[in-house]
């Protein structure tokens, strides 16, 4: 058996534990040049002597975010097999945020899912397994297309606004104001199928694209969480819409209630409802942040077609119900 775990192929890419980091003798012979440690314990740093050394600190837990380090470890280890030495990636066991990080790497660089790179993985390596939430960053990290620039990608913002308001439910409070993702502030071009309108004063209030779809089978109180974006609109049994946060519903929002009313911004009439903590829907459907409104107070007007648009004036007004 190898003194050290090399990835299988051409790269001279290893993976270990700590004690790899004493076999001296076997790290000479892979002429390993750098060194990625991914773990928070306290390091005594004559084991990395003469080596190239990158520390990412990060817990071995799922709500840890190891994916916002991901363009940085993918660089580090490419720079090193780039000098024509070889790359140790490592954590304390390792078994999965130094797994983690190869998995990222071997993502990038050969375009294979989480789940092949894994398999990849473990074959020089058979107790490698990133714990369920790494998984799932493995998992964005893919959808994402593994970008350069995880932070500036929306997928990734998003994902971190949802994280902040599962931690700010943990706590029992509002997220931080600057926290909050006003959606329409950064995605506009999706396609718009109707929007909502204050039934009042005609106020266009939401579109489709901002809406989020739920049900009685999508979560319970118990397993409450963000939902996927909208494709479809909502059940028609239920008594809500539910949205993203909107520029529109600044003011209220970022005042740091738990919950309060969403009063639309021309008339000022009551059309909706806010809880951070998650909020159930008439149809039994619980959704994580609740950010609602209702369909009393709103009316759900469909956009004109290329066809609306040559249609007479009288014809479309009829139509749309203006």
């Amino acid at each position: 058996m190898a003194l050290i775990d090399k990835v299988p192929g051409d790269l001279k890419l290893y993976i270990g534990g700590m004690f790899t980091l004493r076999r001296r003798e076997a790290l000479q012979q892979a002429n390993i040049t750098h060194v990625l440690s991914v773990l928070r314990l306290p390091l005594d740093q004559n084991l990395f002597s003469p080596f190239q050394h990158m520390t990412v600190e990060v817990d071995d837990t799922e709500d840890e975010n190891l994916l916002e380090h991901f363009p940085l470890t993918n660089k580090f280890i490419q720079e090193g097999l780039d000098s024509g030495g070889g790359v140790l990636v490592h954590c304390a066991m390792g078994k999965s945020r130094s797994a983690t990080c190869v998995i990222a790497y071997l993502m990038q660089k050969h375009n294979i899912s989480p789940a092949e790179a894994l398999a990849h993985v473990r074959q020089a390596r058979s107790l490698c397994e990133p714990n369920e939430g790494f998984m799932a960053q493995l998992e964005l990290y893919g959808k994402m297309q593994t970008p350069e620039n995880v932070e500036g990608t929306p997928a990734y913002q998003r994902w971190a606004y949802q994280r902040e308001v599962e931690l700010s439910r943990a706590c029992g409070q509002a997220p931080e104001a600057e926290k909050i993702r006003f959606e329409d502030e950064h995605i506009t071009d999706r396609d718009v199928s109707f929007e909502l309108r204050c039934r009042k004063c005609r106020r266009p209030l939401a579109t489709s694209q901002y809406i989020i779809p739920h049900g009685a089978s999508a979560a319970t109180n118990d397993q409450a969480k963000v939902q996927e974006k909208p494709t479809t609109r909502s059940a028609t049994s239920c008594a809500h819409y539910f949205l993203d946060p909107l520029s529109w519903m600044r003011p209220e929002l970022e005042q740091g209630k738990l919950d309060g009313r969403l009063e639309c911004p021309k008339c000022h009439t009551n059309v909706g409802k806010y809880a951070w903590q998650g909020m159930q829907c008439s149809c039994s459907g619980w959704i994580l942040p609740g950010i609602s409104l209702a369909k009393g107070r709103v009316d759900e007007v469909r956009r004109a077609s290329v066809a609306d648009i040559r249609r007479p004036p009288a014809v479309l007004s009829s139509r749309l119900n203006l």
